[in-house]
């Protein structure tokens, strides 16, 4: 593959925080700060309350037997997944996704949906619980999501999902800050050498 493409694509990656560049240094993923991930869970919080609030709104008795199920799927995948390949932590976070993608269309709102892709917030989350090495869930953790959104109660389903995305959110800040304590820019080998020469 040329530079251009390759070039292109990490640029995209820096708009979207996920690389990070400096003169002379090179390109790395970006490390996220305490204040990122807080302003990330805030976004994904506001966003997805608001589709749970339009989901209880709107759904059928479809689109409740459809949330119930996905919500079984999803548990009995994430109880395979702690000593699972990355191909299958690949499936499980695509279909983790794919379950909260689609709690926004059952609410009916193309637009809320498409915000909660565009701005990468379940990608984002999918990311900090690799940061944090968490493959495992309570038991019946989206099964019970499933249940409150399907209920009757616009309250209890955004008290719901607010508890949901707020769980292991303390854990995530935690791994990072032990990511963040060797966060130092590689020098060049010759900037290297130069300092230890001087005893600095």
């Amino acid at each position: 593959m040329s530079f251009v493409p390759i070039s292109e694509a990490l640029q995209h990656l820096e708009i979207d925080g996920l690389v990070e560049s400096r003169p002379r240094a090179g390109t790395r993923v970006r490390i996220p700060t305490p204040q990122d991930v807080l302003e990330r869970y805030a976004l994904r919080e506001a966003l997805e309350t608001q589709a749970a609030r339009l989901c209880v709104e709107n759904t059928d008795s479809s689109g409740r037997e459809e949330l119930r199920r996905m919500g079984r799927q999803l548990d009995q995948l994430y109880a395979s997944a702690a000593n699972s390949d990355e191909e299958y932590l690949f499936f499980v976070h695509t279909y983790h996704m794919k379950f909260h993608l689609r709690i926004a269309e059952i609410g009916k709102n193309a637009l809320l949906r498409d915000a909660i892709e565009r701005e990468q917030v379940l990608v984002f989350n999918w990311l900090f619980d690799t940061a944090a090495q968490r493959r495992s869930l309570p038991p019946g953790f989206h099964s019970a999501l499933a249940e409150a959104l399907t209920g009757d109660s616009v309250e209890a389903a955004d008290q719901a999902m607010r508890e949901h995305i707020r769980y292991g959110r303390q854990q995530v800040l935690e791994a990072l800050q032990l990511l963040s304590r060797d966060n130092g820019w590689r020098m060049p080998r010759s900037s290297a050498a130069r300092r230890s020469a001087s005893g600095a």
